[in-house]
């Protein structure tokens, strides 16, 4: 026993010199670059395994940092890699229209990693892509493209149209002057303040939306809860399993749909509306003055309310429904 547990001992050690000798194989460094511009900026922003961060500061210029790491590899030694990018820094700059983060030569991308804090005019239109990283993105006012493999994605007051994806990791949006589409393949949606439309869709996740002025909505999760307050046109709501809940003023049709959960809408005490809500096991209740047509039950109702209006169509397979 003792000899067993002393040869586990020497391979436990061996083990931990080998990670010891795999990291002071690792090399790091970090560029920093001062671009002047005149008026609005179109920057592009791409990086392999590494993060983004993007926020504003004053109008004139563009200030990059870049944090590189890198590892051995059959394409070369890790420290001549870094002191290769620290000294040719993967900008490129044509006026107001800034790309950063391409590499054409293999030997300088393979087993490289760069992280970028950028700071940027207001006035900036961006694109941004990480094949596995987050990125964080304040108070750019342009249109804002964010694009991620493998990370989670954080964007704040930004003053034109967004558009983000990641394929595994949640989106969160604070504020945004444009309408926005939103998806992710596996994570959580949140996007609060939005001046617009929403497009919102997740294989798995929570979703969760509030409109500041009028547009469509179109929402769906595989697997999730559906929360939209404030909606001012056309609704439609999708989940296999999860609770819809939905609140604001129709101006266009409305369709919910859950395989498994309730369905709770909310709508002011004046709309006018017409209605039909069937769930399979469940109950249907409707707190407004409903005008039925034809038969009705406790599990289905179809009717209209006050003068009519837009059609409100709300099913679940196992739930209750709530028109209130």
């Amino acid at each position: 026993m003792k000899i067993r547990t002393a040869a586990i001992l020497v391979a436990g050690q061996l083990f931990l010199g080998g990670l010891q000798v795999l990291d002071a194989r690792a090399a790091e460094g970090s560029f920093d670059r001062t671009l002047k511009v005149t008026g609005p900026v179109d920057l592009e922003v791409t990086t392999g395994s590494g993060r983004i961060q993007v926020r504003t500061g004053g109008d004139g210029v563009v200030q990059v940092h870049g944090f590189i790491r890198a590892h051995e590899g059959l394409w070369g030694d890790a420290s001549e890699k870094v002191r290769y990018l620290q000294d040719n820094p993967p900008i490129e700059q044509t006026g107001n229209v800034i790309r950063i983060g391409r590499i054409d030569d293999m030997r300088y991308r393979q087993n490289v990693s760069i992280s970028y804090e950028l700071i940027v005019p207001a006035e900036t239109r961006l694109q941004s892509k990480t094949g596995s990283g987050s990125q964080t993105i304040e108070g750019v006012r342009g249109s804002v493209t964010a694009s991620s493999g493998s990370g989670h994605l954080t964007l704040s007051e930004i003053g034109g149209m967004v558009r983000a994806h990641t394929g595994s990791g949640g989106i969160n949006l604070d504020g945004a002057q444009g309408s926005v589409d939103l998806s992710t393949g596996s994570g959580s949606i949140r996007a609060l303040q939005v001046a617009g439309g929403i497009r919102a869709d997740t294989g798995s996740g929570d979703v969760t939306l509030a409109q500041s002025a009028p547009g469509d909505v179109d929402v769906q999760t595989g697997s999730g809860g559906i929360e939209v307050s404030g909606i001012r046109g056309s609704f439609r709501a999708r989940t296999g399993s999860g609770h819809i809940t939905a609140a604001g003023t129709p101006s266009g049709e409305w369709n919910a749909h859950a395989a498994s959960g309730g369905i709770t809408v909310t709508l002011e005490s004046t709309s006018g509306f017409e209605l039909y809500a069937h769930t399979s096991s469940g109950r249907v209740t409707v707190n407004h003055p409903v005008t039925v047509q034809g038969s009705f039950s406790t599990k289905e109702i179809r009717g209209r309310v006050r003068n009519g209006g837009p059609m409100l169509e709300l099913r679940t397979g196992s739930g209750n429904i709530v028109v209130q």
